[in-house]
């Protein structure tokens, strides 16, 4: 999980990533600042997120992120 919040920290610094919940519904994060998430997450977890996963659930939180990462990693 510290490797998320270190890709989640170089995007946004200005976040408290490990105490915010609502990253997504709170508009915290907006549409390209996920986009460009995905690229990293992807790149750095060796994942492939797609568009059925591109659900605000999946980004309001690193604890979501981090299910969804570990759910990919498992699928490969």
């Amino acid at each position: 999980m510290e490797e998320l919040y270190i890709v989640l920290e170089e995007l946004r610094p200005d976040v408290d990533f490990r105490n915010e919940s609502r990253l997504f519904t709170n508009r915290i994060l907006d549409s390209f600042d996920i986009v460009t998430l995905v690229g990293e997450l992807n790149v750095k977890f060796e994942i492939a997120i797609g568009v059925e996963d591109l659900k605000p659930e999946n980004f309001d939180s690193a604890e979501a992120m981090w299910k969804l990462i570990s759910r990919l990693k498992e699928e490969i």
